[in-house]
């Protein structure tokens, strides 16, 4: 079994480049499904979500193949529209299979959508939107059949706003016919980053990154090359370490626009961030101040953050507040700070943190990619040594996390353990 071995680091110092963004090229590698020419994707992570997106095209006829950090697909030779059910459940976003082949296919089988466990992950908008562009639903118990003969354009009004199932509407309105209007759509850098590829194929989707967006169908998409966005997640989280024990931390080859909240809130409790034309330093200043954080949609203080900025909030001294209404289960990184020493109390959909106590190391388990890196920036800041099991849950969103973390001077490997042992001590 694998498991982290982190080690006290103190200050962290040092650069880290920033992959392409896990969310953004998960979409993009199902949106070049609609294409009818080879398309190339350049910057995509090669993590586990990745390699499973890469089987199922396998499955469904799509050529695929890296070439460096490029990915080259051609769907010319798309055969079937029958989604493994169980590769699509190993994820969350095998849900764009349905909008993307639905176009060209008329029919789609798909299994449910997996991945990190937050209780509730609904695709209910999901279902609304392919439902209003003329398509009929058949649910079973691991999968489900979505049946259009053709798609026609609609107005649209999302009830929430779900990044996922924007980027759906507009894979399976781009093909359909007449024009499509979607309502309080998501503004994500994902979701912009989704129709600026489509654009460029020859697609017309109009007003992305505001919250109404008009899509004016077409018959066809040509081939193409696109360079996805840098991973604003991983980005944050990396700033965040800097401020573990007043270190200095820069990360290049991002956006950062994309990261104007998690700055806002860095600089809130006592680091200094500086932004420049493609990279951002955040500079600790050894004293973190205690905080209130409300997670929301973007552009607001991303769900995906809370996790690693609760374990830098332990090291503030005095009681911060981290409420999550996105996902308001998204607390199973709570318990396992508690076996490090943390004082943290949970109340609906809020985590009261004691910061400023003492950590020791430990044994703990990452349920999720994000609560993985809550785990290992704890386990940076604890005195002695703390082993993370659940591994493949992080390697689902990091290429290569031991060798980002050690660029920056963080103490930590990679063991291979007896998984009875392992589990023994987890469970103690």
């Amino acid at each position: 079994m694998k498991v982290i071995q982190i080690e006290y680091s103190g200050p962290l110092h040092g650069t880290v480049r920033i992959p392409g963004a896990k969310n953004s090229s998960l979409a993009l590698l199902a949106a070049a499904c609609l294409a009818d020419d080879i398309v190339t994707l350049e910057g995509i992570p090669d993590i586990e979500d990745v390699r499973t997106v890469s089987a199922i095209c396998g499955d469904i006829g799509m050529e695929l193949k890296r070439e460096g950090d490029a990915v080259v697909l051609d769907p010319r030779w798309i055969h079937s529209a029958e989604i493994d059910s169980r590769k699509a459940s190993s994820y969350r976003a095998s849900y764009y299979f349905a909008g993307a082949l639905l176009p060209k296919f008329g029919r789609v089988t798909i299994g449910f959508p997996g991945g990190d466990d937050f209780v509730s992950r609904p695709i209910d908008q999901h279902m609304k939107v392919l439902r209003a562009l003329g398509a009929r639903i058949e649910m079973h118990r691991d999968h489900y059949i979505v049946e259009a003969a053709r798609l026609e354009g609609a107005n649209i009004y999302f009830d929430m706003v779900t990044c996922g199932a924007t980027i759906n509407a507009m894979l399976a309105a781009v093909r359909a016919n007449g024009r499509t209007q979607l309502y309080n759509a998501a503004v994500d850098p994902e979701v912009v980053d989704t129709a600026a590829f489509l654009n460029q194929l020859g697609a017309k989707i109009y007003g992305a990154g505001t919250s109404t967006i008009r899509i004016e169908g077409v018959p066809y998409l040509n081939g193409g090359r696109h360079t996805v966005i840098p991973d604003r997640l991983i980005a944050g989280s990396f700033l965040m370490a800097a401020g573990l024990h007043g270190g200095q931390v820069t990360v290049k080859d991002v956006i950062p626009e994309h990261l104007g909240s998690c700055n806002a809130k860095l600089e809130e409790v006592g680091l200094h961030v500086a932004c420049g034309e493609n990279d951002i330093t955040a500079y600790g200043t050894g004293s973190l101040k205690a905080t209130r954080i409300r997670t929301g949609m973007y552009p607001g203080f991303a769900t995906d953050l809370q996790q690693p900025m609760t374990a830098l909030l332990l090291q503030a001294p005095g009681k911060s507040i981290v409420t999550d209404r996105v996902f308001p289960k998204r607390y199973a990184h709570v318990p396992q700070l508690r076996r490090l020493g943390a004082e943290i109390e949970l109340r609906r959909e809020s985590a009261f943190v004691r910061g400023g106590l003492p950590l020791r190391g430990g044994w703990v388990h990452a349920t999720d990619v994000r609560a993985g890196i809550s785990l290992i920036m704890a386990g940076l800041a604890a005195e002695g040594i703390t082993y993370v099991t659940g591994v493949e849950h992080i390697e689902r969103g990091y290429e290569d996390v031991i060798g980002s973390y050690r660029s920056i001077g963080a103490k930590l490997s990679i063991c291979e353990l007896d998984a009875m042992d392992v589990q023994g001590r987890i469970s103690r």
